[in-house]
């Protein structure tokens, strides 16, 4: 099998795929062909079958596991498969092992890294709130280390939402260090706490798909009632300081168009939305140079960035 990350315009390949999403689809000619992503533990391609009903393309859904002859082209600056043949794999032909996206870091090494900003949080009913989820929850934190923080964005590879969590919580304490007006335990609980609603917004691996709760509510709101919850447990939790960490969660993206219910009214509540917005960003630029490979050209239109992207030279 060859991994999609050392795919090359040219190549031609064969093996064995998770179909990540599948969507029909007319050209402008009124022709049908299906729209494709494959995924593997190193990325995922984007991939085109330009005649369904050809005999060698039998019957698939996404998520199922496909072993695909294709071959790999170039658009707008990113490869993409030009699907020949295809076929449904049978579960004996392949290990589920080698289909999910993970990160590059250590999960345990990180996780244990997280904990020591929980671990420098010094008021009382904060650091009781931290170690109620993140040490005594079990069950929450096997979640959290294991969830993507994205359906497709940026970090939504396993151990996604824990390694953007504590990118979020590094560049806080940079922030607080330079900015000493920051309360630093407010920031540090809001940095852990701001995107633990994604547990549920998200469904697990290999779908990591919306939820339905998660396309209700959205995983601010969700995450705004789970600290509701987890103050609501701890005896004498003071009512302006739970007010004020509630507000960091439901301000950390920052506008409202964005999706936050409030725009960000204290210092530390704006140290998070750009903690929050520089990490995402430069995150999803690695994962776009690395899906370009070599290639040093202009990259095409991003949406995210609204603006033509390329590597620099050099």
């Amino acid at each position: 099998m060859k991994y999609i990350e050392s795919f090359k315009e040219g190549n031609k390949i064969s093996g064995i795929y998770l179909c990540k999403y599948k969507q029909s689809a007319v050209t402008k000619n009124g022709k049908a062909y299906e729209n494709v992503i494959l995924q593997d533990k190193t990325g995922t391609v984007d991939s085109k079958i330009w005649d369904p009903n050809s005999q060698g393309i039998a019957e698939f859904e996404a998520l199922d596991y496909v072993d695909v002859t294709a071959e790999v082209t170039s658009f707008q600056g990113a490869l993409q498969l030009n699907i020949k043949r295809l076929r449904k794999a049978g579960r004996a032909e392949y290990n589920p092992a080698d289909y999910l996206p993970v990160s590059e870091r250590d999960i345990e090494e990180m996780y244990r890294e997280l904990l020591e900003f929980a671990a420098q949080v010094q008021e009382p009913h904060l650091r009781a709130l931290l170690h109620n989820m993140f040490a005594e929850d079990a069950e929450f934190a096997e979640a959290f280390r294991l969830h993507s923080a994205a359906k497709t964005v940026h970090h939504s590879f396993v151990g996604g939402l824990l390694e953007h969590t504590l990118g979020v919580c590094r560049l806080c304490a940079y922030y607080a260090e330079a900015y000493p007006l920051l309360n630093r335990d407010l920031l540090y609980t809001a940095a852990m706490c701001h995107d633990i609603g994604k547990v549920y917004e998200l469904s697990d691996f290999p779908e990591n798909d919306y939820t339905d709760e998660g396309q209700l509510l959205g995983h601010i709101a969700m995450g705004s009632e789970m600290v509701g919850e987890q103050i609501r447990r701890i005896s004498g939790f003071p009512r302006k300081l739970a007010n004020e960490l509630k507000h960091c969660i439901l301000a950390h993206h920052g506008e409202l168009e964005y999706g936050s219910p409030k725009k960000p009214a204290l210092a530390e509540a704006v140290a998070l939305n750009l903690a929050d917005n520089t990490d995402a960003k430069m995150q999803t630029m690695k994962e776009i140079f690395k899906a370009a490979g070599n290639n040093t050209d202009w990259l095409g239109y991003n949406r995210l960035f609204e603006s033509n992207i390329r590597k620099t030279g050099g």
